[in-house]
């Protein structure tokens, strides 16, 4: 769940000086910050983001604005402050950081790189080419980066393998830069006059960067449903499934949470039905409370059903009907974890409820025995609806 924007704080010193005061006072010689540090990254890594602030605090009490390791404690105490929901105080933390390594040459271990200019870019409160403009500064650095560490490639043989395989990831995290700057230009700067240009500029550069990312043909294929060019939209998704589907849960090459929410939506809209509901089963499989995970699966067995429906032929009406109950399944209980969470969205709980009604109208109430327990047979990535949209694609 995205953090809430909490109060408004006065002002960055007073952040500070309320951290510091958490901290541990201590004038012993054998405090040493940078281990300090680490507990805290890892305290935080096992989600104890409490502990993980008091910790970072005291270093930072101890390391002082001027300290040689600053910027590492500020960008650190900034995604502490993120987790906590801080809003505010997590900008604040990173543009005291931006201060310490303005154009992000220093050392990561120092607080150098990339990071605190993405994480600006994400919390800009002015969006728009506010964010933008963070987004190119941590591009540029990402850039600078990956051209230090070719250029040393002649030059420490020994650690080649280490080297390549920083590359790739650093080259990585920038296709995932300039993915986020054409989301920009698709939403907040819609209206520039170059903003198509600018998006095509971007995902072409992060295909060529990196081109073994599902993310990056995600955002491809949303451009291409902005240019309403479906068909290209398509092939893209397909290629970005094909790049983890066959992938266990656990493996790092599976897209985040959020980003598979996000390919759900997509897949449904360009009518790749089959496809959004096998996603939406890994996605309730790994967690049976996400509202907008049932949502969509319901609505992606609406809409194959409805495909069904409208290629029938005499006679053949239950595969259609099939694929209502399931989503009427899906549905229901899309709304009762809705109720349960007390979930924010609204315009997604009216949207089950007129899906539900429709199919309501066709298929009457559903029955007493209709029970949650069949609900994970529907889940299945194997189950009938996919046979059914499969044989629907080659009408």
């Amino acid at each position: 769940m995205a953090p809430t924007k909490p109060k408004k704080k006065s002002t960055k010193d007073k952040a500070k000086d309320r951290l510091r005061a958490k901290a541990v006072t201590s004038q012993s010689t054998n405090v040493n910050p940078r281990e300090l540090l680490a507990q805290a990254v890892g305290m935080l890594e096992v989600g104890d983001v409490e502990g993980a602030a008091r910790v970072a605090s005291t270093a930072y009490g101890h390391i002082g604005d001027n300290g040689r390791q600053a910027g590492a404690a500020l960008s650190l105490l900034g995604q502490i402050h993120v987790e906590l929901g801080e809003v505010d105080s997590a900008r604040q933390f990173f543009l005291s950081a931006v201060k310490v390594d303005e154009d992000g040459s220093l050392p990561e271990e120092l607080g150098g790189g990339a990071e605190k200019f993405l994480w600006l870019a994400q919390l800009s409160e002015e969006g728009g080419q506010d964010s933008v403009a963070w987004f190119e500064r941590g591009a540029a650095t990402l850039r600078a980066q990956i051209q230090t560490i070719t250029d040393s490639l002649e030059t420490r043989p020994l650690t080649r393998d280490e080297q390549e395989a920083a590359i790739t990831e650093k080259r990585r995290k920038l296709a995932d830069t300039l993915c986020a700057v054409a989301e920009v230009y698709m939403t907040d700067l819609s209206w520039e006059d170059d903003a198509e240009s600018r998006c095509e500029a971007l995902i072409t550069e992060a295909t060529m960067l990196a081109p073994e990312q599902p993310d990056t043909w995600q955002t491809v294929a949303n451009v291409r449903i902005s240019q309403s060019r479906t068909e290209e939209a398509r092939e893209a998704l397909k290629r970005s499934l094909g790049l983890w589907t066959d992938l266990p849960p656990e493996d790092p090459g599976v897209p985040a949470f959020p980003s598979r929410v996000s390919l759900v939506r997509l897949l449904i809209e360009v009518g790749l039905e089959e496809q959004a509901i096998n996603v939406a089963g890994r996605l309730v499989d790994e967690d049976d409370l996400s509202v907008e995970a049932w949502y969509l699966g319901g609505y992606g067995k609406f809409m194959l059903g409805e495909k069904l429906k409208e290629a029938e032929q005499a006679g053949d009406v239950e595969k259609w009907r099939n694929a209502w109950r399931s989503s009427r399944k899906w549905l229901s209980h899309c709304l009762r974890i809705f109720e349960a969470e007390e979930y924010e969205d609204e315009r997604l709980g009216e949207h089950a409820q007129e899906l539900l009604g429709v199919i309501k109208t066709e298929l009457g109430e559903a029955p007493e025995n209709d029970q949650d327990e069949d609900i994970w047979e529907d889940s299945d990535d194997g189950d009938d609806d996919s046979e059914d949209a499969e044989d629907t694609d080659m009408q």
